[in-house]
Formats: structure tokens, sequence, C-alpha cells
């Protein structure tokens, strides 16, 4: 039993070493060394009882109680973003803001790189960011009840009530741990074996989940997915499950590649084609600054994804 409330500095620590794998790195992003960030962590884990990174060759890396904690942690560290960003509001000065809310693959690996581009542009360089990070249907819905804010989603399904642009296109693939029996398979996964199969997925309402539904549903005849063998809210927490030998997943090739290059993940080969659009959207007219964001994104496509046409509708 904790005696005190939950440490979001430290959880946000969790989250960011999650997606770095290194221990400076996440430190740097929350304004302290490397030496006060691990001396917080270890508190946590003396908390704890357990565990919660260890040190690797290539960097640092969460266990598995560490990724766990992190998935118990996700819903609080994003209700508290989102009243971090209801409190800048209230002290906003008047200098220009641009409001981005996008789905985890594209804020985690696509967004840093537009958003320093974005800074290195006369009509960017003193603008502020707030962003925020949910899945493709938490995305959606900020649009809609925040005129004037960004949004960038992964899911096939995106409504006609709101503006959008294709800004590149993702390919998901299918991943096993290297001792699963699919890892020497030697022919391509059908995709009737696919549905049947229970797999590590994430949420309903996420666009990666959303990708294969449709994949299935539009095959002849029709295929519909047999319930997951788990539902994780982050792509970290579907690599750790899957590595650990829990199911296999259907997950963003960019997001696999350091596991597949370690050897954590192989990669099964899949008769089912999973590409997914990456498209921004909007409601009303965005900013100046938010329309060159969306410039950029649609000519700076981030390696492992497609560029896409500029169809705005």
């Amino acid at each position: 039993m904790l005696a005190d409330e939950p440490d979001l500095v430290t959880l946000r620590l969790l989250r960011l070493l999650a997606d770095h794998e290194s221990l400076g790195t996440a430190a740097a992003a929350l304004g302290m060394s490397q030496q006060a960030a691990s001396a917080r962590l270890r508190r946590q884990e003396r908390r704890l009882g357990r565990v919660l990174a260890t040190r690797t060759r290539t960097g640092s890396r969460l266990t598995e109680d560490g990724v766990l904690v992190l998935e118990w942690a996700r819903p609080l560290l994003e209700a508290a973003d989102r009243f971090a960003v209801a409190m800048a509001a209230l002290d906003h000065s008047g200098e220009p803001v641009v409001e981005v809310a996008a789905s985890q693959t594209i804020s985690e690996e696509l967004l840093p790189q537009w958003l320093t581009t974005l800074r290195t542009t006369p009509v960017g360089a003193g603008a502020g960011v707030r962003l925020l990070s949910g899945n493709s249907s938490f995305v959606l819905d900020h649009v809609r009840h925040h005129p004037g804010s960004l949004g960038f989603v992964e899911t096939p399904d995106v409504p006609d009530d709101l503006s959008t642009a294709t800004v590149g296109h993702d390919d998901l693939v299918l991943v096993v741990a290297p001792t699963h029996p699919w890892a020497s398979r030697g022919r391509p996964v059908t995709a009737a074996l696919l549905a049947r199969t229970p797999l590590v997925s994430r949420e309903s309402g996420s666009g990666t989940r959303r990708t294969l539904e449709r994949a299935l549903a539009s095959l002849d005849p029709p295929l519909q997915p047999v319930p997951p063998a788990a539902e994780l809210t982050s792509s970290t927490g579907i690599r750790a499950a899957v590595a650990s030998g829990l199911a296999p997943a259907v997950i963003s090739r960019t997001s696999v590649a350091v596991d597949l290059q370690a050897s954590r993940l192989v990669l099964v080969p899949c008769r089912l084609p999973l590409r997914r659009p990456l498209t921004a959207v909007w409601r009303g007219r965005p900013g100046e600054e938010a329309r060159l964001l969306l410039a950029i994104a649609q000519r700076q496509p981030a390696p492992g994804f497609a560029p896409g046409p500029p169809a705005v509708r």
C-alpha cells in the first residue's frame, strides 16, 4: 500500500524511457540530470518492491513490471496532460499557439521532427505548441470540440464532418516472439488464420486495431477477428507482451524496427495487406502556424513512412 499520491514526474520518466530507451534522453526531456533521474527511479522501485528498468548494451529498457506500471499509469498521465493544456489556456498571453492532438504512432515517431522543422521557420519560431496524445477516437473528438486545432490520426475511418489531408501511409506488420511457432513458419500466415488467432491488441478506437478489422471485413467472405488475448494502450506494452511470448500482434513497422533488429521480435509474412493512411484533420480554419505545420507534415515523412498525396477535401 502506497502512503501518498502517484509520482507524476517519475511516471513521465517511465513513459519517456519506454519511448527512447535512454535514461539520459528521458532525463533531459524532463529538465533533470541523468543522476537525478536514476535516483528518482530507484526510489520508486524501492517503494514498489519491483525493478522497473534495466540497463542494456544499447541503453535502458523497462522490465515487464515497468511496462505494467506504465500501462496502469497511462490514463492518469493523459488526464494530467489534458489538465496542463487547460491550465495553459487560462494563462494564454496572446502569443501564437499551435494546438495539436495526435494518435500514438504519429506523436512518437513523426511529430518531433515536424515540430523541429516548424521551429526553424520565421513563422513558427515563436509559436508555442500544446500537444495532446491519445488514440484516433480521442483525437477526432478533440478536434470536433476545439475548432482551429489540428489533429493527426491513423484510423482508416475518417468522418465527413471534418476537413482532411493525407500526409502519408504506414505499414502494419505481424510480429511474434522468437520462441513462437510462427517465427519459423515456412509460409505466410493467411487472413483466416490471423482472424481466428487471439492477438495482443490496442484498445477499441485505435487506428491500428481498426485497420486490421477493416482489412478482414473487406475480404470475400468477410472475416471478423476473435477477441484479443490482451488489450494494451501503448505500442510499448504491446511490444513487451509479444516479446514475452503472450501472443502475436499487428503493429506499425516503424514501432518495432529496433526490436526486429535486436531479434527481440520476429517479422512474420502475412497475406493480408495492412497499410493505413496517416491523416490530418481539423474543423474551422486553423491558424497560420497550424497550416504551416500541416504543410511540413505533407512533405516530410519520417523514415519507414510513405508520403501521401496532399488530397484535401
